[in-house]
């Protein structure tokens, strides 16, 4: 009886185990979470998402945003401009892990290279015409998927990966992109790299990139125009 006593209870150690080891930490909703072991500190007022109104006191405004019907200023060095709808303007995306986003392009506008940390993207073009890529991670050698998309045609970024869009047609072009979190984050390659605050040492630049240092230093003096 005592071996089957310790047959059961080995079993259920090892089930336990198994569920443990299956579960895992919800996605990350900003780039840093630092814990704080006084709960009831001042400065606790960030987690990993927002805090939740009373349900009681939920209303249809806190689940409506208006306005997408509406094209956005192009005019700008990029040529694009980016409407997001998250949680910081839709209050009823906390917790549900979606957004939207509306991109206008002028003709040759850009949406540059840019990743989104936390989210899967998936792009509906509207009007126009858009060559889109995305490149994949070192492990996979940095392969080049590219595709130019008409009205109707969709097109998946998948979740971290570098991705662009370019209008190559003669006219506006408008798309739609979902996003698989209710925060998503954006960082936009060459903002981030020569644009950071404080700047990245030119040392470190110049031999990342492999060119001259006064190559670093005009990129790194230059405006990186934010198009969302």
């Amino acid at each position: 009886m005592k071996g089957v006593y310790f047959l059961i209870s080995t079993l259920a150690i090892l089930a336990s185990a198994t569920f443990l080891v299956s579960a895992s930490d919800p996605s990350p909703l900003q780039d840093f979470c630092v814990a704080l072991n006084d709960t009831k500190s001042a400065e606790a007022v960030f987690v990993n998402g927002k805090f939740c109104k009373d349900p009681k006191l939920a209303n249809a405004n806190d689940f409506f945003f208006s306005g997408l019907q509406n094209p956005r200023n192009t005019q700008n060095p990029l040529g694009s401009n980016v409407t997001a709808v998250n949680v910081d303007n839709l209050l009823g995306l906390n917790t549900l892990g979606i957004s939207l986003a509306r991109i206008d392009f002028a003709p040759n506008g850009l949406n540059p290279p840019h990743t989104h940390p936390r989210a899967t993207e998936i792009l509906v073009v509207l009007e126009g015409t858009l060559y889109v890529g995305f490149v994949t991670s070192n492990g996979d050698g940095n392969r080049l998927f590219t595709k130019v998309l008409n009205k109707g045609d969709v097109f998946v970024f998948p979740i971290g990966l570098i991705h662009f869009q370019l209008n190559v047609g003669h006219v506006n072009a408008v798309a739609f992109a979902g996003l698989s979190s209710q925060n998503p984050g954006v960082i936009t390659i060459a903002k981030a790299v020569f644009g950071s605050q404080p700047p990245i040492n030119p040392d470190v630049l110049a031999k990342a990139f492999q060119v001259d240092d006064n190559v670093v230093d005009n990129l790194q003096k230059q405006f990186w125009y934010d198009n969302n």
